[in-house]
């Protein structure tokens, strides 16, 4: 029995993150109806490469749902989804502050209906602030969550080149749900659950990123911060080495297994500390003997003296390591709609055993029909709905 079986959910969602939320409930075994506009659906189904209306970014979101396709601007597409809710453990949505209230879909008229109801609300900047109705995608939140200016150099910004942001606060959602659902196991009530993009994100980076703004009285000693050792991959004769060498031990190894060892007997890198101090001029040194070894060279030296490393993999790579295969991390299976797909599965080993993957993404409103009649819908009720454009 997977954890969340017998859970139901209601996803109302275009994007990641209450779609990754909701997608990791239904690997989990809850039952997760993915409510979609009734014109185009959800727009990731057509972003980057696709086939059909299944885009790979829809794929690995949305696997293990079923989708009903609804107008929800219309008083009947608000009335069969009140009539759902006394069947339904979760509704998770990602509109702006106010939205559902305006379809009379908000959190307190469905928990009206409903008390033991567990409700999402996912927003970029939260209900409250001077933000609070400003549009947010994942790199707005970066840039105000700290993220670009944490990977980013001095005064310059980087971004973290996938959806960072939207992805964190996925899995802070669904983190939320189930602690929820497990306080309604002793309270017997469920709750409002009011989460942000942006705290999500300040959440994450914070813990590492803002080392020198935590400690706040004015003699407590700065310092650099290890993601500047940790997270510069060292160029080689054929590729990149990266090296979590974060104490002077670890690096003294490093330094040695790749005959640099004479620069432990200088003053400014006899230290940890000084070695910090002196970070650039360090690497510049170092870098020129890098680029005279090879990736696996250097990944041989360094394990041999425990010093933790790893070539830098290609994509390719990535899917092809032997590691994965012993795990049975990667499988693929064949989408009725968009043909072979490979999948990653759910990390978490419930027993020992992976949890079985759902069935595939579905397409748009595919199960329109199937989750009405499940809610008691009748036939002749469905046959209006769809003569009215309603549901489709």
């Amino acid at each position: 029995m997977k954890p969340l079986e017998s859970i139901t959910v209601l996803e109302f969602s275009t994007m990641i993150t209450a779609s990754l939320a909701s997608m990791m409930m239904a690997e989990q075994g809850a039952r997760v109806i993915k409510v979609e506009p009734y014109e185009m659906g959800d727009p990731m189904r057509y972003l980057g490469a696709k086939k059909a209306d299944i885009s790979a970014l829809f794929a690995n979101c949305n696997r293990g749902k079923e989708a009903l396709r609804i107008d929800l601007k219309t008083e009947e597409g608000q009335t069969i989804i009140r009539s759902t809710i006394a069947d339904v453990d979760v509704v998770i949505h990602t509109f702006r502050p106010g939205v559902m209230d305006k379809l009379n879909l908000g959190s307190e008229a469905l928990r009206a209906i409903n008390p033991q109801l567990v409700y999402v609300a996912i927003s970029g900047f939260g209900t409250e602030g001077p933000l609070r109705d400003v549009p947010a995608y994942d790199p707005i939140i970066q840039a105000h969550a700290g993220v670009a200016a944490t990977q980013g150099r001095g005064d310059e910004p980087a971004f973290v080149r996938t959806l960072l942001c939207d992805k964190i606060t996925g899995y802070t959602a669904c983190q939320a749900v189930t602690a929820a659902l497990f306080a309604r196991e002793r309270s017997g009530e469920g709750q409002h659950i009011d989460l942000s993009m942006i705290d999500s994100g300040l959440f994450f980076i914070f813990l590492d990123g803002f080392q020198n703004h935590t400690l706040l009285d004015d003699d407590h000693e700065r310092a650099g911060l290890l993601i500047d050792i940790l997270y510069e991959p060292w160029v080689t004769k054929d590729g990149s080495v990266t090296i979590s060498a974060s104490s002077f031990e670890k690096q003294s190894l490093f330094l040695k297994a790749i005959d640099m060892g004479e620069l432990l007997e200088i003053e400014r890198f006899s230290t940890f500390a000084n070695q910090l101090r002196n970070l650039g001029e360090m690497r510049a040194l170092v870098s020129a003997r890098c680029a005279e070894i090879t990736s696996d060279e250097m990944v041989a030296k360094l394990r041999a003296v425990d010093v933790p490393c790893a070539k830098c993999l290609t994509r390719d790579e990535v899917l092809a390591q032997e590691q994965l295969a012993t795990t049975g991390t990667i499988d693929e299976f064949q989408h009725p709609v968009a043909g072979a797909i490979r999948r990653v599965l759910a990390p978490p080993k419930f027993g020992g055993e992976r949890l079985e993957p759902g069935s595939g993404a579905p397409s748009h409103g595919q199960d329109s029909d199937q989750v009405l009649r499940s809610f008691g819908i009748s036939e002749a009720e469905i046959t209006a709905l769809r003569d009215q454009e309603v549901v489709g």
